[in-house]
């Protein structure tokens, strides 16, 4: 088992945009299997490769009792929206409503490099959607509204995480640039 550090909000890193994957070699089934591990033990529904400090687009998601993964998504999403309660690995303990489209098709590959299609509604769309905005460098608090936002903001800088020292990256010499371990 791999379980890695989750990255709290104020690192970098989640608000940078994730590259998208090239190799789909051993290291990428490692990052898969990592994102996996830690995404149970946290436990969560959804845990995105920024996340754990790697830039990738990649991420993994376990819902309904069904694990899966996605590598390089693309998003076709329907026009009804949604709200209910969203919260986030990278935030611990916060959750508030959340407006997400109601159906989302995810499109990429899988981590040997086959085409994926992930549909639904429900919970796994809202994963999908959640879990593509962190490989965009988006947080799910920038899509509350103004009042809900400085509520959650008042709540972050409150909780016992705020503030902790952000981990140092040490950069690779090999070709990856230490985007994938």
């Amino acid at each position: 088992m791999s379980i890695r550090p989750i990255r709290l909000f104020g690192d970098p890193v989640l608000r940078t945009p994730a590259d998208p994957v090239t190799s789909f070699d051993a290291e990428l089934r490692k990052l898969v299997k990592d994102l996996t591990d830690t995404m149970m033990d946290a436990p969560g529904v959804g845990l995105a490769a920024p996340q754990i400090g790697v830039g990738l687009r990649v991420f993994t998601y376990y819902v309904d009792d069904v694990a899966g993964h996605l590598i390089n998504p693309s998003l076709q999403l329907s026009e009804e929206l949604e709200v209910d309660d969203e919260g986030c690995l990278s935030f611990p303990g916060l959750a508030y409503p959340t407006s997400r489209s109601r159906r989302a098709v995810a499109t990429g590959f899988d981590m040997h490099g086959e085409p994926v299609t992930v549909e639904g509604s429900g919970q796994l769309a809202r994963c999908v959607q959640h879990e593509t905005d962190h490989l965009d460098g988006v947080l799910f608090i920038d899509r509350l509204d103004p009042a809900q936002r400085k509520l959650a903001m008042k709540e972050i800088r409150a909780s016992e995480w705020w503030g902790e020292p952000v981990p140092l990256v040490k950069v690779s010499p090999h070709p990856t640039r230490g985007k994938a371990f």
